[in-house]
């Protein structure tokens, strides 16, 4: 069993075989489907050819069930999921809405870990006491 990513809200899957589905919004309010890699830490990304990713630029992240924001509560720079790994263990996932900033973490309680260059980022912001 892979990573398996799911909408904390109504709890739907998003993830289909190797990808991570997600509706994605620009600044200037057009919207399109974008696909993610379950791999924590790889940050390919594919879209549609008619949207175009800016590097720099700050998107919103949807669920593309229910259309709930996948907002973080920690920084407005980060988006967040759930998650379930091959052990069943279940995460919440944040990840950056910064196009080429490289940054996820992955939480359970009080226990971080963290993904990508950029990873450092952010940190400050969670308060918390084992960082791994």
């Amino acid at each position: 069993m892979k990573n398996h990513f799911f909408c904390p809200k109504c709890q739907s899957f998003l993830d289909v075989e190797d990808n991570l589905i997600l509706v994605v919004k620009a600044e200037n309010g057009k919207s399109d489907l974008v696909v993610l890699s379950p791999e924590l830490g790889n940050y390919n990304v594919k879209t549609n050819p008619g949207f175009e990713v800016e590097k720099g630029k700050k998107y919103e992240f949807y669920c593309p069930v229910c259309n709930t924001e996948l907002a973080s509560d920690v920084n407005e720079n980060l988006s967040h999921l759930h998650m379930i790994d091959a052990e069943s263990n279940e995460y919440e996932v944040m990840f950056s809405k910064i196009a080429g900033e490289q940054c996820t973490y992955t939480l359970i309680g009080e226990n971080v870990k963290m993904y990508g260059e950029d990873s450092g980022n952010y940190i400050d912001f969670f308060n918390l006491s084992q960082i791994k």
